[in-house]
């Protein structure tokens, strides 16, 4: 298996079928600080930083790697917090690319 963080999103087209609950718990485990929304569908996780600036770093560097990927998730910041949630709108649902940027990002903090 290749490291989630070593892997490229690849476009997903109408068509293409979500993962499987089962699928998305699997590669849960590659990103264990995310959680699995009920029903299956989005991936999320809430980071809390020191202060306004760190939070806006690691938003910005976020931003970074969802245009790389071409693959963006929904954002919420607040002063010393942010929540991402991933989801593949296109096919409705959960894709590989949730978890490779679920995983980069991570990277990002310790």
């Amino acid at each position: 298996m290749i490291e989630l963080t070593k892997k490229q999103c690849k476009p997903c087209e109408g068509g293409t079928a979500p993962l499987t609950e089962t699928e998305a718990k699997a590669l849960l485990q590659q990103t264990p600080a995310w959680s699995l929304h009920e029903g299956g569908t989005e991936i999320h996780r809430a980071y809390e930083f020191k202060n306004y600036y760190q939070t806006m770093a690691f938003v910005n560097a976020l931003a970074w790697i969802a245009h790389r990927e071409d693959h963006h998730p929904d954002i919420e910041v607040g002063y010393k917090r942010c929540h991402v949630r991933y989801s593949t709108h296109s096919i409705g649902g959960l894709s590989e690319n949730d978890f490779i940027c679920a995983a980069k990002i991570d990277a990002l903090v310790p």
